[in-house]
């Protein structure tokens, strides 16, 4: 399976639990793709791990975090004037909102493995 958003890095505790984190943000266009992929990668774990989504201490194989947040970004026109030695700011027209989705998913080394080579993920 193919990843377009999602670039995950890879870090491991002391414990052995390894941790795949993603970040993307994309404009209103790009969000349904990108749900759709995060919704890809979750199900795969669901269907792969069933019932084993959880902490580790309650007996799960895995568990994640999915977070988001959508952001207006408004530039600002500046200008220097040199008279009175001050910077002047108006705002122009809002950029349309981008969404920013992170996902978090951790899990033991046998989950990791199979993630890691369902979607190709060095």
């Amino acid at each position: 399976m193919t990843l377009n958003y999602l670039d995950f890095d890879y870090s491991e505790d002391d414990e052995g639990t390894g941790t795949f984190d993603a970040m993307a943000s994309v404009s209103p266009a790009q969000l349904p793709p990108l749900q759709a992929e995060v919704a890809q990668v979750l199900q795969w774990a669901h269907a792969e791990f069933p019932d084993a989504c959880g902490p580790a201490e309650d007996g799960g194989q895995w568990q994640y975090d999915l977070q988001g947040v959508q952001e207006v970004s408004t530039p600002l026109q500046l200008a220097f004037d040199p008279l009175a030695g001050s910077i002047h700011s108006v705002p122009g027209s809002p950029a349309p909102a981008r969404t920013t989705l992170t996902l978090s998913i951790s899990g033991s080394a046998a989950f990791c493995a199979a993630l890691r080579s369902a979607f190709d993920i060095v």
